[in-house]
C-alpha cells in the first residue's frame, strides 16, 4: 500500500483509460520541455563539481534515501568529499537554500533532509531550486562531488551521472504516465539512465535490501535493544512514509506480530497520534523519528535500517564515479 498512489494507477481500468489521452497530452509536454533543454532552448546549469542524481521515474517512494545514505557511505570510504542537496519534501517550501544540520527541524526543512543529516554527517543543503542548493552547498564547502537527492526530471541542473530507483514490487504499476498512471516519464527513458537499481524487501533483479537489527528508544535516554528481543510479541507499528507497507512486511519478516498504523507520506504527527490504549510497544521509521523530537513517548522505538547494496550495484557504481572523476580531472587540466 503507498498512500501516495491511487488504487487505480496500479490497473488498466475504465478510469485509468479515460485519462489516457491526458496521459499522452503529459507525455508529449514531457518530451518537449527535455528536447528545449537539450536543444538549449531553456537554460541550465553545469556545476563545476559532478552532479549525481538519484531519483525515480514514479511518483512516491522508491526507496531513494536509503540508498543515498549507502552511496554517501561508499564515497566516503574512497575518501572523497561529497554533499547532498534535497528539496525538502515535508517541510515548509523553502525558495532560498538552508544548510541542514541533526538539529534542525524537520517541519522547517524536511524528514527526508534531516534525516540524511543525522545519518551521514555530511554538508546537506535543501531549497525548492535545485541550483541554488548546489551553488549554496558549494560556497561552503570544498566537494568532490554532489549527491542530489531527486531531481532527475529537474533538467534546469545539469547532471554527470543518473541513477533510478525502481520498487521491486510496485514496479510502473499500470505502466501509464500522469494523471492515468504513476509514472513521471516513460519507461523508455530508463534507456538513458546510467545505473538502476530494485529496491525492496527482496528485489527481482540487482539492488539492494534494508537491514536492520536494533530499535532505539525515543524516550529520554536513547536506550538500544536487539529487535529480536521483540520476536513474537504484537507491537503498534506506525509509518508516514510513501510505502508503509514495506515497514510492515519488514517488522514481521523479523517475526514481530505487526498492528499496522499507516499514515501519508510526510505525514506531520502529534503525540496523540502515536500513543494507544494498551501498553504494547510502538515502532517507527527512523525518517517518522525525527518528527517526534520533544515528545514524551513512553515504550516507543524507531528502526534504523541500512540499504545493502549487492555487488554488482557496488562494482557499476565504483566504476562509474571512477570513469566520472577521471574526466572531471581531465577537464580540469
Amino acid at each position: 500500500m503507498n498512500l501516495s498512489r491511487p488504487s487505480f494507477w496500479a490497473v488498466r481500468n475504465l478510469l485509468s483509460w479515460g485519462l489516457y489521452p491526458v496521459s499522452l497530452l503529459f507525455r508529449s509536454v514531457v518530451w518537449v520541455r527535455k528536447l528545449c533543454y537539450g536543444k538549449n532552448l531553456i537554460s541550465s546549469w553545469r556545476s563545476p563539481v559532478p552532479i549525481v542524481v538519484v531519483g525515480n521515474i514514479t511518483v512516491g517512494g522508491a526507496g531513494k534515501t536509503p540508498l543515498i545514505i549507502a552511496l554517501s557511505e561508499c564515497l566516503k570510504g574512497r575518501g572523497l568529499k561529497v554533499g547532498i542537496v534535497t528539496r525538502g519534501y515535508g517541510g515548509s517550501k523553502i525558495q532560498q537554500p538552508v544548510k541542514v544540520d541533526a538539529s534542525s527541524s524537520a517541519k522547517a526543512v524536511g524528514d527526508e533532509a534531516v534525516m540524511l543529516a543525522q545519518r551521514t554527517s555530511l554538508p546537506v543543503v535543501t531549497c525548492a531550486n535545485r541550483v541554488q542548493s548546489v551553488q549554496h552547498l558549494l560556497s561552503l564547502a570544498d566537494l568532490d562531488l554532489v549527491l542530489c537527492d531527486d531531481g532527475l526530471q529537474h533538467y534546469a541542473l545539469q547532471r554527470d551521472l543518473e541513477i533510478a530507483v525502481i520498487d521491486s514490487e510496485y514496479v510502473f504499476g499500470n505502466g501509464f504516465c500522469l494523471p492515468a498512471g504513476p509514472l513521471r516519464e516513460p519507461v523508455s527513458r530508463l534507456a538513458s539512465i546510467d545505473l538502476v537499481v530494485h529496491s525492496g524487501n527482496q528485489p527481482r533483479k540487482s539492488g539492494y535490501t534494508l537491514q536492520g537489527t536494533e530499535i532505539v528508544s525515543l524516550h529520554g535516554i536513547h536506550e538500544t535493544r536487539s529487535l529480536e528481543s521483540l520476536k513474537g510479541q504484537t507491537v503498534h507499528a506506525v509509518a508516514g512514509i510513501a510505502a508503509p507497507e514495506r515497514f510492515f512486511a519488514f517488522l514481521r519478516a523479523q517475526g514481530l506480530l505487526v498492528v499496522p498504523h499507516p499514515f501519508a507520506d510526510h505525514a506531520v504527527f502529534q503525540p496523540s497520534d502515536l500513543t494507544f490504549s494498551d501498553a504494547l510497544p510502538v515502532l517507527m521509521t527512523e525518517k517518522d523519528k525525527v518528527k517526534c523530537v520533544g515528545f514524551e513517548l513512553v515504550n516507543s522505538w524507531y528502526v534504523p535500517v541500512t540499504a545493502q547494496l549487492d555487488d554488482t550495484i557496488l562494482r557499476e557504481f565504483n566504476h562509474l564515479v571512477d570513469h566520472l572523476l577521471s574526466e572531471n580531472t581531465n577537464a580540469d587540466k
